[in-house]
Parts: C-alpha cells; structure tokens; sequence
C-alpha cells in the first residue's frame, strides 16, 4: 500500500514538472512571437524611413538588412521551440496516463478494502441480530 501511495506521488510530481516545462516553453514562444514582430515592425519602419523595399536594392539599409536576419533566427528558434512543445505535451499526456492508470489501481484496491469492510461488518450485524431474535 505505501508502495502504491510512493508511486502516485511520483507521479504526480513528474506530472506537474511536465506542466511546468510547457507552461515555460509556452511563455517562451510567447515572447518570442512578440519579439518577431517587433522586428518586422522595425523592418516596415526603416523601409519606410529609407524609401526602400527591395532587399537586393544597393542603397537597402543595413540596419534592415540586420534585423531581417535576426528575425530570421527568431523564427528559426521558434520554429524550434514548437517542435519542443510538441514533445513536452507528449511527454504530459503520457505521464498523466501512467498517473491515471495508478489512481486507478488504488482507488479500486481501496474500493475492495471498503467492500471487505462492510461485508464482515454485516456479517457481525447479522450475527447479532441472529442471536437476539433466538433469544426472543
């Protein structure tokens, strides 16, 4: 029984680990987002300034240039981060079975136990009132 009880509560800690790394992969990409799109705003902003759109254009500012290629790496990283929390949410779901799959188990166990119990409670109730009606 304490075994079980070890067992469930391993469980469940790797199960709220699991939630945790999501949720910080989740702000992660979250802010990385934000950040993607405050380059691409800064990008429209020094196109804009400088009256240029065409990238291959000799007179293109190499601020824009620069902030492209970090927006690039962005994207890249969130790219990453997505496949990431692909395996994290795997990763949940299947430790939430494990998890659910020892509930079970335990609450069937106990569900048994508690049947056990009021049998043999009956029984001596039965006894008793065996015995009383003999008397009478």
């Amino acid at each position: 029984m304490r075994n079980r009880e070890s067992l469930i509560r391993l469980h469940r800690f790797q199960v709220d680990e699991k939630r945790r790394k999501l949720a910080e992969l989740e702000l992660m990409a979250q802010e990385f987002r934000a950040r993607e799109r405050e380059l691409e705003a800064q990008v429209e902003a020094e196109q804009k300034k400088a009256g240029i759109s065409d990238v291959a254009h000799f007179a293109y500012p190499m601020f824009a240039k620069s902030v492209i290629r970090r927006r690039q790496n962005i994207l890249t990283s969130i790219e990453d981060i997505e496949r990431q929390l692909d395996t994290a949410k795997e990763e949940l779901s299947e430790a939430f079975r494990e998890l659910k799959k020892y509930e079970i188990i335990e609450d069937n166990r106990k569900r048994k136990v508690r049947k056990e119990v009021m049998r043999t409670e009956q029984a001596q109730l039965d006894e008793i009132a065996l015995g009383i009606h003999r008397r009478q």
